[in-house]
C-alpha cells in the first residue's frame, strides 16, 4: 500500500469516528430524558414519595414520631395508596418554605392544605380542590374592641396578625390596614399566641384552624359575627410544574374518593364534614381570577 492510499484510509477512519461522535452527542439528550423518572412512575413503582407540610392542624401536621397527621395528609395517603404508593416520607418545614422546597426538588407533593391562588399557580400545579373553607377572626374573650371585620381592624387602628404567605396578608393590605399594624408570623399557633399575649388585637386564618386553637381556651374566641372581604378558600395539593400527568392521574383517583364513606372515615376526626366538600369550582378557573 503506497503512502497516498494509507493517508486516504486514515482520513476515512477519522471521518467515521467524527460521525460516530456527533451521533453520540445527538443521542445523549434523548438517553438522559429516557432515564429521568416522573413522579407518576415513582408512585406506581412504590418508591418513596416526599410529602411536605408545616404545623397547620387540623390540615396537616406532624405527630409525636413525625407521622403525617391532619385531614389533608389523610386524604393524600389514601389516594397515593390507590395509585400504588407504598412508602411516604414526611418533610415538615415552615409554610413559606413549601413552594421553594417543591421547586428545588426537596418535596414531591405539598400536602399543607394550600389555597389555590393565581400567583401560586405560576409556581405550582394544583389538583382539583379538596376542601372549601371560610376564614375566621380570632379575638380576646368577649371581643373587647368590637372587631367583626377587616374594616373594623383598619378603622380602629389596632394590630392585626396573620401567617406569613397567607392570603390574609394581601387582603389586609388591600383593605387598607397599614403595614405598621400588620404582623406576620409563622403559622396558626403563632397567630393565636400573638393575640393571647396582647401583641396583636385580632388575627385571621381559615375557620378550621382558628376554631381548633380556641377550643377549650379561656382567653380567646372567634368573632361572631365575622364579615370577611374574601370569598371562601379552595384548597388543593401542590405538584411540580412538570408533573401534569401525575396531577391528572391523582385527580382521576380522587374523583370517586371525595365525599365517599372511606374519605369521611379518614377525615372526620379532624373536623372535616360534608359541608366543606368542593362545590364544583375548577382549579383552572381559580387560577385565572
Amino acid at each position: 500500500m503506497d503512502k497516498w492510499q494509507l493517508l486516504k484510509n486514515r482520513r476515512a477512519i477519522l471521518s467515521g469516528l467524527v460521525a460516530l461522535g456527533i451521533a453520540a452527542m445527538g443521542m445523549a439528550p434523548f438517553a438522559g430524558s429516557a432515564s429521568a423518572q416522573s413522579l407518576l412512575e415513582k408512585i406506581r413503582n412504590g418508591e418513596t414519595i416526599r410529602i411536605g407540610f408545616s404545623n397547620q392542624a387540623p390540615w396537616a401536621y406532624p405527630g409525636e414520631s413525625n407521622e403525617p397527621l391532619g385531614f389533608v395528609n389523610a386524604m393524600t395517603l389514601d389516594i397515593l395508596k390507590k395509585m400504588g404508593a407504598t412508602k411516604v416520607e414526611p418533610v415538615v418545614t415552615e409554610w413559606g418554605s413549601l413552594i421553594p422546597g417543591l421547586q428545588a426538588g426537596r418535596l414531591d407533593i405539598i400536602t399543607g392544605g394550600m389555597y389555590i391562588l393565581p400567583a401560586r399557580c405560576r409556581n405550582v400545579l394544583f389538583t382539583d380542590p379538596i376542601v372549601v373553607v371560610k376564614d375566621a377572626l380570632i379575638v380576646p374573650k368577649g371581643n373587647p374592641k368590637g372587631l367583626h371585620s377587616y374594616e373594623d381592624v383598619r378603622d380602629k387602628r389596632v394590630t392585626f396578625v396573620t401567617g406569613s404567605g397567607y392570603e390574609s396578608v394581601a387582603i389586609a393590605q388591600k383593605v387598607g390596614i397599614p403595614d405598621d399594624k400588620l404582623m406576620q408570623v409563622a403559622g396558626d399557633v403563632e397567630i393565636a399566641q400573638a393575640v393571647k399575649v396582647g401583641r396583636a388585637d385580632a388575627g385571621s386564618a381559615n375557620y378550621l384552624s382558628m376554631k381548633r386553637v380556641v377550643e377549650n381556651d379561656d382567653i380567646l374566641e372567634l368573632a361572631d359575627p365575622f364579615t370577611s372581604p374574601k370569598r371562601p378558600g379552595y384548597s388543593a395539593l401542590g405538584f411540580p410544574l412538570n408533573e401534569q400527568a401525575t396531577v391528572d392521574a391523582f385527580n382521576a383517583a380522587m374523583k370517586d374518593y371525595l365525599g365517599s364513606d372511606e374519605m369521611m372515615a379518614s377525615v372526620g376526626k379532624y373536623g372535616y364534614d360534608k359541608t366543606m366538600l368542593p362545590d364544583g369550582t375548577a382549579t383552572a378557573a381559580i387560577c385565572k381570577e
